[in-house]
């Protein structure tokens, strides 16, 4: 991905700086836009789809999918919240009737991406999270050449990155 795409690792300190870093990918993101989320449990992935949530103007009480896969938000435009992590292996995302999340006229936020073999949309944001310490975590944003570098030139406004 990193061929045709730009990537920054921003430095979380804290909830409120996570909330603020999914703002800023939210207030970003339009119709169509898939955001790929990946990073071990506790990492922040839920919160950082809150302050996403957020930024896309929706004021729902944003909580993991987990055991219902997709939850659905109200924002400026449809939020569809995919977890896959209680999956196991999976074929193929076309097992879970998903074409119509990924390719509709809302923004996918999808948590534990890499439990299915199938590539998502070309074009899809992604996003690491790792956790550095109990409150700290680096948020590793990739985004594609195809899309507008909005999203980076805000984060770098407000954030200091490190790479």
């Amino acid at each position: 991905m990193n061929a045709v795409s730009h990537t920054r690792t921003y430095m979380s300190p804290d909830v409120q700086t996570t909330h603020r870093i999914g703002h800023i990918i939210g207030s970003c993101l339009g119709e169509g836009d898939v955001v790929l989320l990946n990073g071990d449990l506790g990492s922040g992935k839920t919160c950082l789809t809150q302050g996403i949530a957020r930024g896309l103007g929706s004021e729902d009480n944003v909580r993991s999918p987990t055991f219902v896969i997709v939850a659905e938000y109200s924002g400026l435009i449809p939020i569809y919240h995919i977890d896959l992590y209680r999956l196991e292996k999976i074929g193929s995302i076309d097992n879970l009737y998903l074409e119509e999340y990924l390719y509709g006229e809302g923004v996918c936020i999808i948590e534990w991406p890499d439990r299915t073999q199938d590539s998502f949309p070309l074009g899809s944001f992604s996003v690491r999270l790792e956790k550095v310490n109990q409150t700290t975590r680096a948020i590793q944003v990739t985004v594609p050449k195809t899309k507008n570098n909005l999203l980076i030139r805000n984060l770098n406004i407000e954030l200091p990155f490190r790479s």
